[in-house]
């Protein structure tokens, strides 16, 4: 194991995994447990959600949700770590000792963060100041301090594993490149060449991603257009129907409109080669119907999820495997999280004299 690359990610506690998760994270995850070189942590981020969705009963429940879409989906926990990300508590302890390296304006000048502490106050402004709007504010709302400090928690997350690889979407670069610099700031302060700074996950080939049936963004929980794996058939099929595409092309060889590029895009993902470059041809010579796309696209579809979904609702039923599974995976996560700990605590002069 110790010849092996470190290979960590997480997906945040905040609901189902839906098909941009499956195709942008978990299809990933599936051929690197299957790769020998690499040593696979997945965790569940029940900290960082807390940043955002703090009910406690919604929380636990989307934990479990999470652990059970992982499984289902196809992550062994015999060949992977799978964890809940606060079964480590080694995590919360050097989250406070990071901070003590991390600077304020930093922090506030990430883009996550300016935008998520926008939408808690509910101001549209794309003001840069958003330190005097956060501080003015005289209303109810507030943004927290877990929200701002954020990217050190998730750097706290990589390097308390010592992870070299970490893979992460185009939102997440700036997280990543901030906890490069926090690893060389600590070795420099310190004197030391104790963390390694991890990279992106390099997969080849061309991102992945995986748009919403709304006709604009990438899916996503928040923006309402999604596929979950758990959609049961019906639903799935009257959210395909319900896509957003356009009036048709009027000329031969029209340039795709972005709602119907959208539809093709998850058909890339989804359908055979024979059967995107058929609606392709149709939507070319204007003999397209939408109504036949989507059927087949549903039909797709379907064949990916059905599968999960089954799955799903049977390890729903096993709460004791599900337990199982994360008490092995944070006693595996806490064996090297335990030992970084000691050695940043002795490393920073934390010492005890008894």
């Amino acid at each position: 194991m110790d010849n092996k690359e470190i290979v960590l990610s997480g997906i945040r506690a905040t609901g189902n995994l839906h098909l941009g998760n499956y195709y942008g994270a978990l299809s990933k995850f599936l051929r690197m447990q299957d790769d020998e070189k690499y040593d696979n942590l997945f965790f569940i981020a029940d900290l960082h959600a807390l940043t955002t969705n703090p009910d406690p009963d919604q929380l636990h429940a989307n934990v479990k949700n999470i652990v059970t879409e992982y499984l289902a989906a196809g992550l062994d926990p015999e060949k992977s770590t799978i964890f809940v990300q606060s079964d480590v508590p080694e995590v919360s302890e050097m989250y406070l000792l990071l901070n003590m390296h991390v600077g304020i304006g930093e922090l506030m000048r990430t883009a996550s963060f300016k935008d998520k502490a926008r939408k808690a106050l509910g101001i549209k402004s794309d003001s840069e100041d958003i330190e005097h709007e956060i501080i003015g504010n005289e209303t109810n709302k507030r943004v927290n301090a877990g929200l701002l400090t954020y990217p050190t928690l998730m750097a706290v997350d990589i390097l308390i594993q010592k992870a070299h690889k970490v893979p992460v979407g185009k939102d997440q670069e700036q997280h990543l490149e901030l906890t490069r610099r926090f690893a060389r700031r600590f070795n420099s302060f310190y004197g030391v060449d104790y963390f390694p700074e991890p990279v992106n996950f390099d997969f080849g080939g061309k991102p992945v991603k995986v748009p919403g049936l709304d006709g604009s963004g990438k899916m996503g929980k928040s923006e309402g257009n999604c596929i979950y794996l758990i959609d049961e058939e019906k639903v799935l099929r009257k959210k395909v129907m319900r896509a957003m595409t356009d009036e048709g092309p009027k000329e031969m060889n029209s340039p795709v409109s972005l709602p119907v590029q959208n539809l093709f895009s998850l058909m890339e993902l989804t359908s055979s080669h024979e059967v995107l470059q058929q609606f392709k041809d149709a939507y070319a010579d204007c003999s397209i119907r939408y109504g036949d796309l989507k059927k087949q696209l549903a039909e797709d579809i379907l064949k990916v999820t059905l599968p999960i979904r089954e799955r799903i609702i049977e390890l729903q039923n096993d709460d004791a495997y599900i337990a199982r599974v994360l008490r092995q995976g944070a006693e595996r996560a806490r064996e090297r999280a335990s030992v970084t700990l000691r050695e940043v605590r002795d490393i920073m002069g934390i010492r005890k004299f008894y």
